[in-house]
């Protein structure tokens, strides 16, 4: 196997750190990495790098962090590493120039089963639509987001218990060993790709903003409880409770009461256990929460401080 494949990673998120990390492991020649300026962070706006940024030095690999993709100045930079492939996890999309430069190609890594939950939250959103199952794919890189043709997939079942926290982890271990057998079957010259049957993208994974997360009351109480797990531990769905914003991380659907006397949305508590909200076809119970201005707690911990 030709281990001396000149590979530019580029990636921002903790997402791609396992799989940089994978290719450093198993000897693959990371001549670069590109990944987001650094952010300012914090009460004294410090500038912050990315959690790839973070690995790449401390694997004294060089790492470029582009404003502009486009740029004749980047563009020659990039060019100067010589790549023979590029691997992308977890960030922006690139124009032609980038993707189309090395000889081998660029190939992505996408946490789904595509052509489902092509877009920005996969992960999200397979959860808030109850999906039983999703995975992880490598594809070539081509005009349209996320539709090249498919390399490799692995699928990965969902827990009832799971939340967007305990899925992403999973993902982001499995995609790493899935970047690693993508990297080796191009350098072994057996990477072979299936085109993506579009009548098959059922569903899709747009941006997730805050009104995405704001919980509708009169939807059943299974698809409120999904949302909470898929948008959990961050950015959390959210509800008014009073005048305040309240972020809701854990709940569970309860299979007895309905809340007779309460309207859709409402809610009951002994202020001392447990707080129900009736929704559109059952009640669902505040497990863990967060009222603006304070911190995250467990429902009794939330009521013996707050008297509803």
């Amino acid at each position: 196997m030709n281990k001396d494949l000149k590979i530019v990673y580029m990636g921002t998120p903790e997402f791609a750190v396992p799989s940089l990390e994978i290719l450093i492991k198993n000897g693959w020649n990371v001549v670069a990495v590109i990944t987001a300026p650094d952010k300012p962070r914090g009460r004294g706006q410090k500038l912050i790098p990315s959690p790839v940024k973070e690995t790449a030095l401390n694997h004294n690999i060089p790492v470029l962090q582009p404003t502009n993709l486009k740029s004749p100045e980047f563009l020659e930079e990039l060019k100067s590493y010589k790549a023979d492939i590029q691997v992308v996890v977890a960030f922006r999309m690139l124009p032609e120039p980038v993707w189309s430069m090395p000889p081998e190609g660029t190939f992505n890594l996408h946490a789904s089963l595509l052509p489902n939950y092509r877009g920005a939250a996969p992960i999200n959103w397979a959860i808030i639509n109850g999906e039983k199952e999703t995975g992880v794919t490598t594809f070539f890189l081509k005009h349209e987001i996320d539709t090249g043709s498919i390399i490799f997939q692995e699928k990965e079942p969902i827990h009832p218990q799971d939340n967007v926290g305990s899925l992403y982890e999973r993902l982001m271990e499995k995609g790493a060993k899935l970047v690693l057998k993508t990297i080796e079957a191009v350098a072994e010259g057996r990477a072979t790709t299936q085109p993506q049957d579009d009548s098959q993208a059922r569903n899709h994974a747009p941006k997730i903003f805050k009104e995405t997360c704001q919980i509708d009351w009169s939807l059943p109480a299974e698809a409120t409880h999904n949302l909470v797990r898929g948008l959990s531990p961050y950015p959390a769905a959210w509800t008014m409770l009073g005048d305040k914003t309240c972020k809701i991380f854990q709940t569970e659907i309860l299979d007895h009461g309905v809340l007779n006397d309460k309207e859709i949305g409402e809610y009951e508590t002994d202020n001392k256990t447990y707080l129900h909200f009736k929704t559109g076809n059952g009640v669902i119970s505040i497990k863990e929460l967060q009222l603006q201005g304070k911190k995250r707690m467990k429902i009794d911990d939330f009521l013996r401080g707050h008297s509803l």
